[in-house]
This record gives C-alpha cells, sequence and structure tokens, in this order.
C-alpha cells in the first residue's frame, strides 16, 4: 500500500508532512480551501489554504492558552467577543468559564462551521447550544465597527495569518475598533505567529496595537504542530497590571471558575509572559 501524504504549505522552503489514512472533505468555499484529514498520529486534522490549523491530538495547548489567560488574567471577564474559531474550540473553553454571561462568535466562514460540526464534534462538545452562547456566520470586522462603547470584556480572535482573509483582522481600523468596544480594564488577545519564523508579524502587528492600547506585549505556548518553537499570542490591554497577577491569585480564580487544564495551569500562565530574549526583541519599546 502506498502512503498518503499532506504536506503543508506554510513556508516554501520548510515545512511538516502528515501521513493520512483518509481525506474526509475538501470544500472550496467563498474565501478559503478547507480540508479534512483522518490521521493515525493527531486523529483528525482541519488545514485552510494548505496549512495546518488544528488537530484533535494537541488542539488543547493552543485552545486554553488562548482562552484561559485572558479570561483569567482579566479576572472578572462576563461578556466575551470571539472572531474567528470556527472549529469551536475556543467557544467551548470560554464557556468553562462560570462567570462568563454571554459569548459572541463571529466566524466569516460558514463551511468551517459546518465542517467543524460534522468531523471534529469533541473539540466544540455543546458549545454550539449552551444559552450563552450566540454565534454569528458573518464579517468580525463589520460587527466590532458596530458595536456598542465598553461591550466586551475581553476580545479573542483566533485567525489565520495576516494573509489572504484574516489581512483585515490586523489593521489599524480594527485594533481602534477593539479597543473602543473594551470595557476600562478590557483587553484583546490573537495568534501573531511563530516568531523564529515570522518575526515580523509580531513586531508589526505589536505596532498597530500600541498606537491604541496602552499596555502591549504578548505570552507563548509551545503547539506541536505549529512548527518553529513558541507561537506568540499578542496581548492589548488596558490595564498593565493584569499581566503580572501571581500565581496565588490565578490559582484562586482557576478553583472559582472551575478551571484546569491539560497544558495550561496557574505555573504556565504566569511563566508564559517571561519572553525568551530573541522574542522579546521584536516586541516594541
Amino acid at each position: 500500500m502506498t502512503d498518503t501524504w499532506f504536506n503543508e504549505t506554510l513556508y516554501p522552503d520548510w515545512g511538516q508532512r502528515f501521513r493520512f489514512t483518509r481525506q474526509l472533505a475538501r470544500v472550496k468555499s467563498p474565501f478559503q480551501d478547507i480540508a479534512v484529514f483522518e490521521t493515525d498520529s493527531h486523529g483528525m486534522v482541519l488545514t485552510l489554504d494548505g496549512v495546518v490549523q488544528i488537530t484533535e491530538r494537541d488542539e488543547f495547548v493552543y485552545q486554553e492558552m488562548l482562552t484561559h489567560v485572558p479570561l483569567l488574567a482579566h479576572g472578572n471577564a462576563k461578556n466575551v467577543l470571539i472572531i474567528g474559531a470556527g472549529d469551536g474550540g475556543v467557544l467551548r473553553h470560554v464557556l468553562m468559564h462560570k462567570g462568563v454571561e454571554r459569548a459572541v462568535m463571529a466566524e466569516i466562514d460558514g463551511e468551517v462551521i459546518r465542517l467543524s460540526k460534522e468531523f471534529l464534534p469533541g473539540i466544540s462538545g455543546n458549545a454550539w447550544t449552551d444559552p450563552r452562547a450566540e454565534v454569528i456566520v458573518g464579517d468580525g470586522i463589520d460587527y466590532v465597527k458596530k458595536a456598542p462603547d465598553a461591550s466586551f470584556d475581553v476580545i479573542i480572535v483566533d485567525s489565520t495569518d495576516p494573509i489572504g482573509v484574516g489581512e483585515v483582522l490586523f489593521t489599524d481600523e480594527f485594533y481602534q475598533n477593539a479597543a473602543r468596544i473594551l470595557t476600562p480594564s478590557g483587553l484583546i488577545v490573537n495568534q501573531c505567529g511563530v516568531p523564529f519564523m515570522q518575526a515580523d508579524e509580531l513586531y508589526e502587528t505589536s505596532l498597530r496595537r500600541k498606537q491604541f492600547f496602552p499596555h502591549v506585549t504578548a505570552y507563548v505556548a509551545a503547539v506541536p504542530t505549529y512548527v518553529g518553537g513558541y507561537m506568540t499570542l499578542g496581548w492589548a490591554g488596558k490595564d498593565a497590571s493584569l499581566t503580572e497577577q501571581p500565581v496565588e491569585v490565578i490559582a484562586a480564580r482557576a478553583q472559582a471558575a472551575g478551571i484546569t487544564g491539560e497544558y495550561w495551569s496557574p505555573k504556565v500562565h504566569v511563566a508564559s509572559f517571561w519572553l525568551p530574549p530573541y522574542i522579546e526583541k521584536h516586541l516594541p519599546k
């Protein structure tokens, strides 16, 4: 039997590949090329435009760090806006927090949601039917532009890299509106790539955020299938103290919120803001 391999196309001269047993879906939506593969090593794998977005085996790392860190650092997030994240994993992890009263999710590509519901239901769990969830198949940029002032405590952007469909999520106008719709202690997080290979992404996105937020930094997570070392998760907030909470405070908040993790822990939470010098140097001074 001849092995069948998926070769990721993120970088022209370096990458990873997966041996897959079946290609379960391949859809060309109005926005992107979507595929779902079944593998022995990583379970189901979802790709967009030839780039791995999520695998069943290691999705917990990214989902936990993208959600639990901002929500527990904030400490009292009741209204959360999610942009992207069509697989439903971020929504599920946000709704794990007992104090969250409303989670709005805006995903522009309904095909991502449909295929994730069909082939990766374990990633979203019961999130789609949770009464606190409001799922919008539509433009998250337009939603942010029209949302009332100070209507959200936390914004989580789970996007592709700033090319193609994800490019509009990294503009000055977007961050200006994000700052407007956040509460006085509000914050926004988004993935900023793997700085070993994509350092410009962290630097340029941080510069944009710095125009509208007094506190801009990043934290890290080691996601195996986002190859190249640490992935950075960009942080822009109105209160610098939120990234300086001690382990004891984060642990107490996690216990009250009912949060535990496979990757995330109070110690990992605090340590994730201590950046290696090769990453820290790409943050604006």
